[in-house]
């Protein structure tokens, strides 16, 4: 497979996977890079993060454990979630909120499919492409 030629200035596949996965051993860094620099820059609806919150937490006015996250980009869905401590990653293809096939991957593979659909949609999108950018780079 070859990369497309992103200019000068846009970041590479290889770029974003590595950006990726150099917090891939944590989910909850994962919802940290996910929410405060992708889920600002991106269209409203596209990164979800679902919580669950104990009691103390309620209490305490604490938002509480990342449990899942859902990463919606054009007809790609990809979520990652701890199930019983482990981490649970899965890329699913979706059309009008049907989804048509749902695959169970590892959580590299996961970052490397998220970097793709990250590329293609900043392509597309000039606000996709500096949030992506903020990532790769930490500016």
């Amino acid at each position: 497979m070859t990369e497309p030629d992103n200019g000068a200035g846009s970041p590479s596949l290889d770029m974003v996977t590595a950006a990726l996965r150099a917090d891939s051993t944590d989910v909850a860094i994962y919802a940290r890079v996910l929410t405060e620099s992708l889920g600002e820059a991106l269209p409203p609806g596209c990164v979800t993060v679902e919580r669950e919150r104990s009691m103390s937490d309620r209490m305490r006015g604490r938002p509480g454990q990342v449990s899942k996250i859902t990463v919606r980009l054009g007809d790609r869905v990809m979520t990652l979630g701890v199930k019983d401590g482990v981490p649970v990653a899965e890329v699913c293809s979706e059309v009008r909120g049907v989804v048509l096939s749902r695959t169970p991957v590892q959580p590299g593979v996961w970052a490397e499919e998220l970097a793709r659909a990250l590329v293609q949609h900043a392509e597309e999108n000039a606000e996709a492409a500096r949030a992506l950018r903020r990532l790769v780079t930490g500016t």
